[in-house]
């Protein structure tokens, strides 16, 4: 698939309802930068898929079943599978969502170039979270891909997994885009990967939430990961209950939120 296949497929995203398609043009920025840098955008696919081969499938054959979404008992690996497909999805969107915009901003200056056009701060936001919530969506599709050549999907809810993932996506680069609107230096970075690591460690991604203390349940419970990694493990296991759509909403509105912050502090960084 060509570059400006792709970039045509994934301004359709950030286009439909938002800025007159006019956040489409940074999507297709970042296709063309990226066709250059192809090794950069697949390598947050590993990293995921290293802890699934290491820990579902290597110390899954020692662990056995676990207690499911649904109380039933499932193997280790297709309890970590789904997981690790969340946590691609919210790595490709927070790499893209802090970093590269951060360098675009600070050091780049591509923002003061785009606003010297008829684009806007909002049509800047959705454009790279647009992006972001793709690349993350690359991840979700080939950990998928993965997932269904180990047989580790049991249901044809599995369908809904990619929907999720985009949801995923867009929770954590709108979040993500908006702390990084507050960074001052590359030192900041390390408040992201303060969040990111436990998120990912202690979300339910590799122990079953009853296993936690009962005073952190709660906590576990409400983290944002937690609701993706729910989200994917109910499609993939065909344990699908009403719970589902408080998930769905409680990332829907953390995306909204984190558009609607970043085009503000982009409005003051930027036109002040």
């Amino acid at each position: 698939m060509t570059a400006s296949a792709i970039a045509g497929a994934l301004r359709v995203v950030p286009a439909v309802g938002w800025s007159g398609g006019r956040a489409g043009a940074m999507v297709e920025r970042n296709v063309r930068v990226y066709r250059h840098a192809w090794l950069t955008l697949v390598s947050g696919f590993f990293e995921p898929l290293f802890y699934l081969l290491a820990l579902g499938v290597g110390l899954g054959a020692m662990v056995g079943d676990v207690i499911g979404p649904d109380g039933q008992a499932v193997s280790y690996r297709e309890f970590v599978a789904p997981a690790m497909l969340a946590a691609s999805a919210m790595n490709g969107a927070i790499f893209d969502s802090t970093y590269n915009v951060f360098f675009k901003l600070k050091y780049a200056k591509i923002y003061d170039a785009v606003l010297s056009t008829p684009m806007t701060t909002r049509d800047v936001a959705v454009g790279e979270i647009g992006w972001a919530l793709g690349r993350g969506l690359i991840y979700s599709a080939g950990f998928l891909a993965v997932m269904l050549a180990l047989g580790l999907v049991s249901s044809w809810w599995a369908l809904l997994v990619l929907p999720a993932a985009l949801l995923i996506g867009f929770a954590f680069a709108g979040v993500g885009m908006a702390a990084t609107t507050f960074m001052r230096s590359p030192g900041d970075f390390g408040w992201i990967l303060l969040v990111a690591f436990p998120l990912f460690f202690l979300s339910a991604t590799f122990f079953p939430l009853s296993t936690y203390p009962e005073a952190w349940q709660p906590v576990v419970r409400w983290s944002p990961l937690y609701q993706g990694v729910d989200l994917v493990r109910s499609f993939t296991t065909g344990a699908v209950h009403p719970g589902l759509w408080a998930s769905a909403l409680y990332l829907a509105l953390m995306g909204v939120v984190g558009l609607g912050v970043s085009t503000r502090r982009l409005d003051l960084l930027l036109l002040t």
